[in-house]
């Protein structure tokens, strides 16, 4: 046998040699690991061949060139030139507030990509600080980083598993592995050897780093260490997982490379056609392109569309959608499909008794949580429990054998302390009229075999003061029912119907319930010890069933019907186990289709490919599952949101186009590798998120359609002015003016519109669908041509009419800057029909920041066209009452032609 301590040898690991499926012994003699323990010499040997029990941090880029790497974008570059541009024009403040924006975006990028870096930080803090070890053939306290493979370590009650551990002494051990596995009871773990393809979930014969003992006692021998254990191993998926970029910042990637192609050829035929045409000079060519330039550069665009995205995160965090990563606002809007974590997302991580069943009746068992609340029907009817012995005596033996507490926190809600199945059977006591500390005091315990894998019962021991002794079983109902051999009725007991009550535990477990049944016996006063024959020599009464769920949300039932409204496919991937899941998704309304991850990893890509888009229900998954599941649909074209608050959600959450983490009861790992955190934790936060990343998507659409035409037009008329041969109409600095007054009024107008009629009502947009669709693009070639005519043929009227030149271009800037007011007020609407607003006058309503952005421009556009200052610096000159009425007019007629297009039929 190859011994641990020969050189060179790397540490074990579960991905090496399938420890679940080995004796104990085995395992203790294939890591060398003697009964009394490694000796000092052989540990301190061991931890420096195989470094210290901690997750190493992967290397990172240095901050200065992850800031640099911010600026690594096209549309960046785009900025930069345009600010480039304005300080050749020698416009500091342009060229000042450009640089700005670039330098604010860069670090806004640098802080969110420095946090959701974080989320391996929290990974590696999952390692408990401290562990008992044998050392030396002695207990020893050692800190967790000192612990190797072959250590002997001992776990009781309240302890975080320092390393991954192959058990081999349990008792009453119970582990809650929901963080790795997504089961939201504690497993019960032995030291038996599991099947070699047992999935993570199943393997109870191991405890895994960073889990919790919620109950018990145990030793293991330590079979992996540090980077080698399950949640290093996620720590390692998290990292080699790159977050995909969003389909918005895919669709102006794209954008700013056309835009910038469009922008240098427009330029390079204004030169070449002035030049080689008119023959005007070179440098008076190339001073009238860098006009061009700056006037199609929509230098405010990136800032109102991080503000526009800005509004729309303040909007989700009323709604208690946090967003940490700024573009995925607007992701929201296209995602078509969702897949949620089970355990704390759709379901409460809490149990909940249900159903309770005696020889007489069944019982429906109401409320929500651990709370003493709720009702207790009886064939559709509030049942009295006074008056229900059967079920009074059940929930009586349900909380005497029972270790857990329920008590109020200082905001009123209940709270556990102790085991969640022993919460829920406490629970179901107090709504049936049981004081915990009454029945206490009038049946104290006197002793008690705890609960243990191998026998798969709780047993307690009471007496009552008035000499009578008895004692109370709980557990699987085929240990207890093999116990029993009557059966209690309303009349007294009868002989055990055993496969009747077979067949009602296989009812129960079909609706994805775990069952446990309870019995009891009268015993004599005498006995004080209590011991498992004592169980076995005279046949128990049997009193009932109890069927535990972990609960749907109702506000979650409601949020998955309102996804499958707005067209969108919500998938559950869970760790638990495919009976529960599959009653889970049928509870929800899932489509049928239910699938195990080894199942799973029996298929090729292909069918891997097709059991993704073909199921709605994943049980028994790891990370790799989620990891692949997620990459599956989105290579089928869906956007993917990933809910989940377990580290085993991590890499998952870091991969999806939308990784939404729970608040309140998710790790600090899936917190902070989320673009999203649910401060409620509530499933249906999700809806109204998409609703508001949808809004958001249209007021950027609204936006892009009402800045690219007004720029296109000053490009435009620059554009015919050279190929004409005449005088611009429109300055460079007058260009500047516009588009610096507008991009901070006008244009920021439409982050704040409000969601439009049937917003959720339509399907989810296709992925790679563009900013501006056909529609949208004719409209804004419609308005840009408006625009030009208006702008170049008041200025040529006028020169014909023998005004002055500053007059002339005073009129043609007023006419553009009315005519972008004008079709402000049409571009709230992106619709004419039914999903958009209805009425030519409904883009005259509604919208207060729309009517300040409006006389917030007029009083500035008045100032440059009659204060001296202004009049100066941009060359403008005072008009008459009778232009504004005209350049109004001409407004108003746009604003009624845009309307109309709107209602014509698409095609």
């Amino acid at each position: 046998m190859a011994h641990l301590a020969d050189a060179g040898r790397s540490p074990p690991s579960a991905a090496d040699v399938p420890w679940h499926a080995l004796d104990a012994s085995a395992v203790a003699g294939q890591l060398d690991s003697p009964a009394d323990g490694l000796s000092s010499m052989e540990a301190a040997a061991r931890l420096r061949r195989f470094g210290p029990n901690r997750l190493t941090p992967p290397k990172r880029r240095p901050a200065w060139l992850r800031f640099l790497a911010q600026f690594h974008n096209l549309l960046i570059y785009v900025l930069l030139a345009s600010g480039t541009v304005a300080l050749l024009l020698r416009h500091w403040t342009d060229a000042g507030v450009i640089f700005g924006v670039v330098l604010i975006n860069a670090l806004i990028g640098y802080i969110q990509e420095d946090k959701a870096e974080q989320a391996l930080e929290a990974i590696r803090n999952l390692l408990s600080p401290q562990a008992v070890v044998l050392r030396d053939g002695h207990a020893v306290t050692l800190a967790a980083e000192a612990l190797v493979p072959g250590d002997r370590v001992f776990l009781v009650s309240g302890d975080r598993v320092p390393a991954d551990l192959r058990l081999d002494r349990t008792k009453g051990l119970l582990v809650q592995e929901a963080a790795l596995t997504g089961e939201s009871v504690p497993t019960v773990k032995s030291a038996a050897a599991v099947a070699a393809d047992a999935a993570l979930g199943d393997r109870s014969g191991m405890a895994y780093a960073g889990t919790m003992v919620v109950q018990g006692q145990g030793t293991g021998t330590v079979v992996a260490t540090g980077d080698a254990t399950e949640v290093g191993r996620i720590g390692h998926l998290l990292a080699s997982v790159s977050s995909v970029a969003t389909p918005l910042l895919v669709s102006m990637a794209r954008f700013s490379r056309w835009l910038t192609v469009g922008i240098l050829l427009l330029a390079a035929v204004t030169v070449a056609f002035g030049r080689l045409v008119y023959g005007e000079p070179w440098q008076d060519m190339i001073l009238t392109a860098v006009g061009l330039a700056v006037a199609a550069i929509p230098e405010g665009l990136p800032a109102v569309m991080t503000i526009t995205m800005a509004v729309g995160v303040t909007r989700m965090a009323r709604r208690n959608a946090i967003i940490r990563h700024l573009p995925a606002v607007e992701m929201l809007g296209s995602v078509r499909t969702i897949c949620t974590d089970k355990t704390g997302t759709l379901t409460r991580n809490e149990l909940l008794v249900t159903d309770v069943v005696t020889a007489d009746a069944t019982y429906r068992v109401g409320g929500s949580g651990y709370a003493p609340e709720g009702e207790i029907c009886r064939d559709g009817r509030v049942a009295d429990p006074s008056g229900e012995p059967l079920l009074l005596a059940l929930a009586r033996a349900a909380l005497l054998c029972n270790d857990a507490a329920l008590h109020r926190d200082p905001g009123g809600e209940w709270q556990l302390a102790g085991d969640p199945t022993d919460g829920a059977l406490l629970a179901l006591a107090m709504k049936a009229g049981l004081d915990p500390a009454s029945e206490a005091r009038r049946t104290p315990r006197r002793d008690a075999l705890p609960f243990e894998s191998e026998r798969q019962y709780m047993a307690t021991l009471h007496h009552d003061h008035a000499g009578h002794g008895f004692l109370v079983v709980k557990g699987a109902p085929e240990r207890v029912l093999a116990l029993c051999e009557h059966e209690r009725h309303r009349e007294g007991t009868a002989p055990l119907d055993r496969r009747r009550w077979t067949a009602l535990t296989a009812e129960l477990a079909g609706q994805g319930q775990r069952v446990l049944a309870l019995a009891m016996r009268r015993i004599s006063i005498d006995l004080s010890e209590l011991n498992a024959e004592d169980l076995r020599e005279e046949g128990l009464e049997l009193l009932g069933l109890c069927g535990l769920i972990d609960p749907p949300r109702e506000e979650a039932l409601v949020a998955v019907a309102a996804c499958r409204q707005a067209g969108i496919t919500v998938k559950m991937i869970t760790g638990d186990h495919a009976a529960t899941a599959a009653a889970i998704g049928r509870r929800f309304g899932l489509p049928d289709g239910v699938i195990s991850g080894p199942e799973l990893d029996r298929l090729d890509e292909a069918g891997f490919a097709a059991a993704a888009q073909d199921n709605s229900v994943f049980a028994r998954t790891t990370p790799e599952h989620k990891l692949r599941l997620i990459a599956a649909l989105q290579a089928a074209g869906d956007t993917v949101a990933m809910t989940g608050d377990g580290v085993n959600d991590a890499p998952a959450l870091k991969r999806a186009d939308i990784g939404v983490a729970m608040g309140r009861n998710g790790t600090e790992a899936a917190k902070e590798v989320a673009a999203m955190v649910l401060a409620d934790d509530n499933f249906a936060s999700i809806v109204h998120a998409v609703e508001e990343g949808r809004t958001v998507y249209d007021n950027l659409r609204k936006t892009i359609l009402f800045m690219l035409p007004t720029n296109g037009a000053q490009a435009v008329v620059i554009l015919l002015a050279v190929l004409s041969g005449s005088i611009l109409p429109i300055t460079p600095v007058q260009i500047l003016w516009v588009n610096m007054v507008t991009a901070v009024t006008l244009g920021l107008a439409l982050a704040f519109e409000a969601p439009e009629s049937g917003v959720m009502a339509r399907p989810p947009r296709p992925r790679d669908e563009p900013i501006l669709v056909g529609r949208l693009v004719w409209r804004m070639v419609v308005v840009l041509m408006l625009l030009v005519a208006a702008s170049f043929g008041f200025f040529h009227y006028h020169r014909m009419q023998g005004d002055g030149v500053e007059m002339a271009r005073t009129i043609a800037v007023n006419a553009l800057v009315v005519g972008e007011i004008f079709f402000l007020l049409s571009a709230r609407g992106l619709r004419g029909d039914a999903g958009g607003r209805l009425g030519l006058l409904s883009g005259l309503t509604g919208s207060r920041p729309v009517w300040l952005s409006i006389a917030l421009m007029t009083v500035l556009q008045l100032a440059f066209t009659y204060a001296p200052p202004l009049q100066a610096l941009f060359g403008t000159a005072a008009v008459g009452v009778t232009a504004w009425v005209a350049t109004i007019a001409v407004g108003a007629g746009l604003f009624v032609l845009m309307e109309l297009e709107k209602r014509l039929p698409a095609g």
